[in-house]
C-alpha cells in the first residue's frame, strides 16, 4: 500500500465559491457534529478569507461564529485552519502590521490552529512576516503557492520561492491552484521537487474544479509526495468548487494509497443539512453558474468563483454597450459574446500587466481593467482609459512585485501620469494603525471583547464592523434577503404585484391612527431608522410615532405579536388616516 493521503474539508470555501454568504454561527453548530462524524476529516477549514468580513456584512459577529464552530474540531481532535492573504490580512488591502500580528493572537485564541497564508503576487515578502507573526502565536504557518499557467510561473519558479519560505519558518506548503488551472503534470513535478528538497514539509494541494482538471491534477500530486487534499462535499461540490470526497477517496484507493472510510450516515446528514441552510436564505446569493464545469476558464486563468461577480457585471454594463452600438448602426450584443470578449481582454492584458497570479484581490483588478477596456474600445476610445487606484497601486509596485514585467505601454502610461514605481517593502507604505482603533472604541464605549478579538474586527473591517454595530448591516441585508426572495418568486413566474399580494395575504397591516408626520424612531445619537425586516413586535411594543397637524405627538403601538414582513413608509413622509405603514406577520 503506497502512502498516507489526509483529507480537510474546506466548508468555508465552499461557501465562498458557491456565493455571497457563509452559513450563520447557529448552523455552524449544528452542522460540525456531523462532520466529525463522517470520520474521514484531519483538517476542516473554518474560517478567514472572506468569512469574517461576510458575517459583519449580515449583521452577525465572526468572533463568535469562528469560536462556535472550532469548538467541536477542537474537541474532536480535527485541527482547524483558515484563510490569509498575507500583507492584506483578511480584507481586499493592505494591513498594518500591528493589526497583522494581532490576528494571529486572536485566531489562535479563537481555537484555529493553522493559517494558510498566500500573497496574490507570491512575492515572499509579503508572506514571511506572517509567518513569523503565527509561530509567535502558537499557529502553524502554511505557507502558499498561488498555482496559475504561464510563461513565468514554472517549476523552478515555484520550486525557489517554496525553498524562501521554508526556510523563514514554514512547517507546511499548500499549492494553492484557485483556478484550477494548473496542470497536472507541472504540479506532479512540482510536488516532487519540494518533496525531494524539503521530506519534512508537510504539502496540502488545493485545487478548484472549474475548468475540469483537479482530479487528474490531485492524482498527479499525490503520486509525487503529497500528503493532505482540500475536499467538498455535497450540494456544493463540483462546479467552480472543490471535488467531492467521496469521488477523491475512490480514486486514491483504487491507486493505493491508505485513505479513510466515510460514515456515509452521517455524510446524507451533513449533505442534507447543508441543503437545508441553501434553502433557508444562503442559496438566495448563489449564481447557478458556479455549479457548471468551465473549459472557458482555461484561456482566461479566472478563478470560476468570480463567474458571479463577471456575469452580474457584464449583465450591469450589457444594456449600455448594445445601446452605444445601436448609436453607431453595429450589431448588438448578447451576453456570451460579451463574456468571451471579456475573458479574451483579460487574456490579452494579462501578460502586459506582468503576469499577476488572478486570485484575490488582483483577479478582480485584472478583471475590471478588462472589462472598463471593454466599454472604452465600443465607445471608440483606447485602452487603459479607466484603472483605479487599487489597481495602479498592484501596477505601481505597492502591492509588492509583479511576476512577470510590465508591457512597456503600461511603464509609459504611468509615466504620463506623473506615477512612480516602487520596489520597498510593501509592509513600510502601510504604517501601524491600533492605537487609533484602540482610541475609537474608548471613545464609543465598545468593548475590546475576548482576547481583543473586537477591536481586532475594527481594525481589520472598520467600515463593516461600524456598520454592523449601528445596525445598519443587520438591516441592509434583510432588505436585500427580502428583495431576494421577491425576486426568486418573479421568476417562478409570478408577477411584482403578485408577490407583494401573496406576502401581504399572510399578514396584518399597521395603519396610521392619524394623518400627520410619520417618525420611525427618536435617536439623538443616530440615524432614526425604519424598523428592519424580519424584526419582532409584540402587541403593546412602540411601532412608531405621528405628528399631527395639532401638533399632537402620537404613539403607534404594534397590536400583534410577529415580524415585519414589509415597511411601506418612509421616516418623514407625510401619512393620511387609515394609510399602511407597514405589513406584520403573526406569530
Amino acid at each position: 500500500m503506497k502512502k498516507q493521503i489526509k483529507f480537510s474539508l474546506v466548508y468555508r470555501d465552499m461557501w465562498q465559491s458557491s456565493g455571497k454568504y457563509q452559513p450563520r454561527k447557529d448552523q455552524l453548530e449544528r452542522v460540525a457534529p456531523l462532520i466529525v462524524e463522517m470520520g474521514c476529516f484531519a483538517r476542516v477549514e473554518t474560517n478567514g478569507g472572506a468569512f469574517e468580513q461576510v458575517n459583519l456584512l449580515y449583521g452577525e459577529n465572526p468572533n463568535k461564529a469562528v469560536r462556535a464552530f472550532t469548538k467541536c474540531f477542537n474537541e474532536a481532535g480535527i485541527q482547524t485552519h483558515m484563510l490569509d492573504r498575507g500583507l492584506n490580512g483578511l480584507r481586499m488591502y493592505p494591513v498594518p502590521a500591528d493589526v497583522r500580528k494581532l490576528m494571529y493572537v486572536v485566531k489562535k485564541a479563537q481555537g484555529v490552529d493553522i493559517t494558510r497564508i498566500f500573497c496574490g503576487l507570491n512575492d515572499v515578502r509579503n508572506i514571511i512576516p506572517s509567518i513569523e507573526y503565527a509561530n509567535q502565536a502558537g499557529m502553524i504557518p502554511q505557507a502558499t503557492l498561488c498555482i496559475t499557467f504561464s510563461p513565468v510561473h514554472t517549476v523552478e519558479y515555484y520550486s525557489d520561492m517554496a525553498d524562501k519560505l521554508i526556510e523563514a519558518g514554514a512547517k507546511e506548503i499548500c499549492l494553492k491552484d484557485m483556478a484550477g488551472i494548473g496542470r497536472p503534470g507541472m504540479l506532479g513535478r512540482l510536488t516532487k521537487n519540494i518533496k525531494d528538497k524539503h521530506p519534512e514539509i508537510i504539502i496540502q494541494y488545493h485545487g478548484h474544479n472549474g475548468p475540469g482538471l483537479s482530479m487528474a491534477s490531485i492524482l498527479e500530486v499525490c503520486n509525487n509526495g503529497a500528503d493532505i487534499i482540500d475536499v467538498a462535499m455535497e450540494p456544493l461540490s463540483w462546479g467552480k468548487v472543490h471535488p467531492d470526497v467521496i469521488s477523491v477517496q475512490a480514486m486514491l484507493k483504487d491507486e493505493g494509497f491508505d485513505v479513510p472510510e466515510i460514515n456515509m450516515k452521517a455524510y446524507m446528514k451533513a449533505r442534507a443539512l447543508t441543503q437545508d441552510f441553501i434553502d433557508d436564505f444562503l442559496g438566495f446569493f448563489m449564481d447557478p453558474s458556479n455549479k457548471i464545469t468551465s473549459s472557458l476558464l482555461l484561456s482566461c486563468g479566472l478563478p470560476g468563483g468570480m463567474m458571479g461577480s463577471m456575469m452580474a457585471d457584464l449583465k450591469g454594463v450589457h444594456s449600455g454597450i448594445n445601446m452605444i452600438l445601436k448609436s453607431k448602426g453595429e450589431a448588438e450584443l448578447s451576453i456570451d459574446d460579451l463574456l468571451v470578449m471579456l475573458f479574451d481582454e483579460v487574456e490579452y492584458i494579462w501578460p502586459k500587466l506582468g503576469y499577476p497570479p488572478l486570485v484575490t484581490p488582483f483577479s478582480q483588478y485584472v478583471k475590471n481593467i478588462a472589462l472598463m477596456n471593454l466599454m472604452s474600445m465600443v465607445k471608440g476610445e483606447g485602452r487603459w482609459t479607466m484603472i483605479d487606484n487599487h489597481a495602479w497601486n498592484m501596477i505601481l509596485g505597492k502591492d509588492g512585485r509583479l511576476p512577470g514585467k510590465l508591457d512597456d505601454e503600461i511603464i509609459q502610461l504611468a509615466k504620463d501620469k506623473g506615477y512612480e514605481f516602487t520596489d520597498v517593502n510593501p509592509q513600510d507604505n502601510y504604517p501601524n494603525q491600533l492605537d487609533e482603533y484602540i482610541k475609537e472604541m474608548e471613545e464609543k464605549g465598545w468593548d475590546r471583547g475576548e482576547d481583543d478579538e473586537e477591536l481586532f474586527e475594527l481594525a481589520m473591517h472598520d467600515r463593516q464592523y461600524r456598520d454592523y454595530m449601528s445596525g445598519v448591516a443587520k438591516k441592509r441585508f434583510e432588505d436585500e434577503l427580502a428583495d431576494a426572495k421577491d425576486k426568486d418568486m418573479v421568476k417562478m413566474g409570478f408577477s411584482i404585484e403578485d408577490v407583494k399580494n401573496l406576502k401581504r395575504a399572510k399578514a396584518e397591516p399597521i395603519t396610521s391612527p392619524a394623518s400627520g408626520r410619520l417618525i420611525w424612531e427618536v435617536d439623538v445619537v443616530a440615524q432614526s431608522m425604519p424598523p428592519q425586516i424580519g424584526q419582532q413586535f409584540n402587541p403593546n411594543d412602540t411601532f412608531a410615532y405621528i405628528t399631527t397637524l395639532w401638533n399632537t405627538f402620537d404613539k403607534i403601538e404594534a397590536n400583534f405579536k410577529g415580524r415585519i414582513i414589509e415597511v411601506c413608509a418612509n421616516q418623514g413622509d407625510v401619512v393620511q388616516k387609515g394609510d399602511v405603514l407597514a405589513y406584520i406577520e403573526r406569530d
